[in-house]
């Protein structure tokens, strides 16, 4: 078992233990009537800080990566509590993976001034259940955003260090994505349309009947006319 949770400040780095070959990551939230729910993200980046390729993104929509080596797990809920998790293996990370972005997101129209309560945790997946955290980042301040860079784990001198970023992002997720290099599709789909059908001949309104049947002379209709000629 390892020892107690470093708490880190925004700003603040931590050298993980050499120990650790594999992380879990998770982002953990209060849940509470009116939360939106939250999804943890991670881009795997080379040394000029982008991704090579799109599938180098993992989130809701593309859970693994092509390695295997890092991916999602189900999200857990219990009374009050909700969190997203990735499980990342560190130490079987291809060398052209320098770090790792982990990234935070609600939904589209929704906002983290709802979400109370957020952390960024790292455990040591060898630790096991019951273990404490390696790290915990509270992240605080996060009003007027639909998505943060939570963090990064990154090499350094042939080990892992995670540094605590809070970076926030108005744009979404698609931002975030889009900064570290990631193709991101936002034009809607267009429905097909039908032709437009020729418009219709217009013909001229069909005679009254008063105009069919002129009036007797010296015969007057009473104000709202006979009863049977008008509907």
């Amino acid at each position: 078992m390892l020892g107690m949770t470093e708490v880190m400040p925004k700003g603040s780095n931590a050298q993980l233990p050499a120990e650790v070959a594999a992380v879990r990551v998770v982002l953990r939230w209060q849940l509470l009537p009116g939360t939106p729910d939250v999804d943890v993200s991670a881009l795997l980046l080379t040394a000029q800080g982008r991704v090579r390729e799109d599938a180098d993104f993992v989130f809701y929509n593309q859970p693994r990566h092509p390695t295997g080596l890092v991916r999602h797990r189900a999200k857990a809920r219990r009374p009050g509590e909700a969190s997203d998790t990735l499980d990342v293996d560190l130490d079987r990370l291809p060398g052209w993976v320098d770090r790792l972005v982990l990234g935070a997101s609600v939904g589209d129209g929704q906002d983290f001034a709802a979400v109370g309560g957020l952390q960024l945790l790292l455990f040591d997946i060898a630790g096991g259940p019951g273990a404490a955290a390696l790290t915990r980042f509270d992240l605080f301040d996060v009003r007027g955003c639909a998505a943060l860079l939570c963090g990064e784990l990154y090499r350094r001198s042939g080990g892992w260090k995670f540094r605590a970023i809070g970076h926030r992002y108005p744009s979404g997720l698609g931002g975030l994505a889009q900064d570290f290099g990631v193709t991101v599709d936002d034009e809607e789909p267009v429905a097909a349309q039908e032709p437009a059908l020729p418009p219709l001949p217009t013909t001229p309104p069909p005679p009254s009947v008063e105009q069919l049947l002129p009036e007797p002379a010296g015969f007057s209709l009473p104000p709202q006319g006979p009863r049977f000629l008008r509907p």
